[in-house]
């Protein structure tokens, strides 16, 4: 079965407070986008990959290519996340669709497998994570709310996301706007999602004391391959 990759990499990301695109910002000596794109790259399990970007950023891209990729296609992204989603599912020819943020640079092997796996097998997957931390809500004011969430059942979603191509093209048009997540819009149609075990190391680079972080997962990442 083909499975393409399709990644988003056409948001700024202005909570991390520049104007540069985000996934450019340089961890461990190379842009961040260049980690993911690499992990998928190099996937066995990886026939195509769409790039989703700003029009001005292609040739940007493209100098961070490995020598050795499966084929690649660069599409323009949207206005909104759901619109990036879209236009990279759209040009996708497996029938398989992963779709994943940019601005996450170290899905591993065994993450892309699973997730795969999980929308062979059931049509539509996520990642997730357990929730650890106390969740309370706080007032415009700034002061805590007495009750806390119940965190029981709640779990972090992750990407890449793994979809049938038939089920994420109907889903997606039909999905509100200000979606955060493709499986969200899969959720919204009336389907089910299933979830498969994330990673800690799988972060969102989002705001800058995300950074450090992200740096030290890179410098661990080179040293386990330069051994």
């Amino acid at each position: 079965m083909r499975v393409t990759a399709v990644i988003l990499a056409a948001g700024h990301g202005h909570r991390m407070g520049g104007s540069d695109n985000k996934t450019f910002l340089p961890i461990a000596g190379q842009p961040l986008l260049a980690y993911g794109l690499r992990a998928f790259a190099t996937s066995p399990r990886i026939d195509e990959i769409i790039m989703v970007v700003a029009p001005d950023e292609e040739d940007r891209v493209r100098g961070m290519l490995p020598p050795a990729v499966p084929s690649i296609s660069f599409v323009p992204g949207g206005d909104v996340r759901r619109d990036s989603s879209i236009a990279g599912v759209e040009a996708a020819t497996g029938e398989i669709v992963l779709i994943h943020d940019g601005a996450r640079p170290f899905p591993s092997p065994e993450l892309i497998e699973r997730v795969i796996r999980g929308a062979v097998e059931h049509g539509a997957c996520a990642p997730v994570l357990p929730v650890a931390d106390t969740l309370r809500p706080i007032a415009d004011d700034g002061l805590l709310v007495p009750d806390p969430v119940d965190r029981r059942g709640l779990v972090r979603i992750q990407t890449p996301q793994g979809f049938r191509a038939s089920l994420i093209r109907r889903a997606l048009p039909l999905s509100a706007p200000d979606i955060t997540d493709d499986a969200g819009a899969v959720l919204a149609l009336g389907e089910e999602v299933w979830g498969v075990t994330g990673e800690p190391t799988n972060l969102k680079v989002t705001f800058p004391g995300d950074l450090p972080l992200a740096e030290a997962i890179a410098q661990r990442l080179q040293s386990r391959n330069a051994l």
